[in-house]
């Protein structure tokens, strides 16, 4: 298979270590980068070139036009900030090229419903960024949960994701800039526990949410998030997501007969063989690959992590000829659930999907 070719849009900080999963991906290659300071670009290729070194080492590209544009780039890479991603999405799907696009994908639902739409319409793969969901961990996971004895029937679904931001980053940060990432922590950090709520009830949308900005300094974005999504059948799901308090990311499942927990749901405490516990009994995706001596086991992007298999299945899923449309329609459906919570928040209502 001829490796996918991927072109870096910008030189945001995710992007290295998206470029350490690629370089192990076995099947993509880092073709070209831009950013509007071609020094930038420069600077950001060489610094990643000495860690994991490509045999031709990517183009320095200044605009984000001419990478679009780049018959040497097969699918493009977007961590660019929420509020600019519609434009280049829209741009590189009528450029002919693939998009694996960070997350919040967008702005708004109906945003994201154009991106898609756009991509779909020239024949073009749309995955958004979520690492876990190509965790070899999860389908373990949905057995436990499918298997009627362990957990049995789902009550509860609570998760969180956090990290405590520091001062500067309440200042100087995109993420609290409601013009580039309105939603701020919610987006950030809250697709994530909406996601993984969304996979256990296998895509099944809530009846109605609420959520509450805990935490919104002067004109900032949110930065402490907390919501509830409550289904028929009487299953609920809950999530907190903030910069202001210690990191933690876990998810824990309730049932009728178990409950099952995700520890590091987002990012694997270990990257390696990725755990799990049922009912006090942990349970681990054991891997061919055994962390080397020396190595810290959360280390992402060697050959079976989870950063690693996205882009190994994203090259794979183009390579076959045919679009996956499970992806852009995951996609679209954390995107509603969160507009949901957002604006229920903003009105004090729970608002009905």
């Amino acid at each position: 298979m001829k490796p996918l070719r991927i072109g870096f849009l910008s030189t945001a900080g995710i992007g290295r270590k998206n470029w350490k999963a690629i370089y192990h991906s076995g099947n993509c290659v880092i073709s070209a980068v831009a950013s509007r300071d071609i020094h930038k670009s420069q600077e950001f290729i060489r610094a990643c070139q000495a860690l994991h070194p490509f045999e031709a080492s990517p183009a320095a590209l200044g605009s984000y036009e001419a990478l679009v544009s780049s018959p040497e780039v097969d699918a493009v890479y977007i961590p660019l900030p929420t509020g600019l991603r519609k434009e280049w999405v829209l741009r590189a799907a009528a450029a002919g090229k693939h998009v694996l696009c960070e997350k919040p994908c967008a702005v708004s639902t109906a945003d994201l419903e154009e991106m898609v739409s756009a991509c779909a319409r020239h024949r073009r793969q749309f995955m958004d960024g979520v690492m876990f969901m190509h965790s070899p961990r999860l389908s373990q996971i949905r057995a436990a949960l499918d298997d009627a004895r362990s957990v049995g029937e789902i009550r509860r679904i609570s998760s969180a994701f956090s990290f405590y931001a520091g001062e500067n980053f309440f200042r100087d940060n995109i993420r609290v800039d409601p013009e580039l990432e309105p939603a701020g922590c919610l987006g950030d950090l809250g697709w994530y526990c909406l996601r993984i709520a969304l996979w256990t009830m296998n895509w099944q949308l809530p009846r109605e949410v609420s959520g509450r900005i805990l935490s919104q300094p002067g004109s900032r974005s949110p930065t402490e998030f907390t919501a509830e999504l409550m289904y028929d059948g009487g299953v609920s799901a809950g999530f907190y997501c903030s910069f202001l308090a210690a990191h933690q990311q876990w998810t824990h499942i309730s049932g009728q007969k178990g409950w099952l927990r995700i520890p590091g749901f987002v990012h694997p405490l270990d990257s390696y063989e990725p755990a799990f516990e049922v009912n006090d009994a942990e349970i681990r995706a054991l891997s061919d690959i055994k962390c080397p001596p020396g190595t810290d086991p959360r280390e992402p992007g060697h050959a079976t992590a989870q950063d690693t298999r996205m882009w190994r299945e994203f090259a794979n899923q183009i390579s076959s000829g045919t679009l996956n449309e499970d992806w852009p329609a995951w996609a679209l459906k954390t995107q509603s659930v969160l507009e949901a919570c957002h604006a229920a928040a903003r009105s004090g209502s729970p608002v009905r999907l």
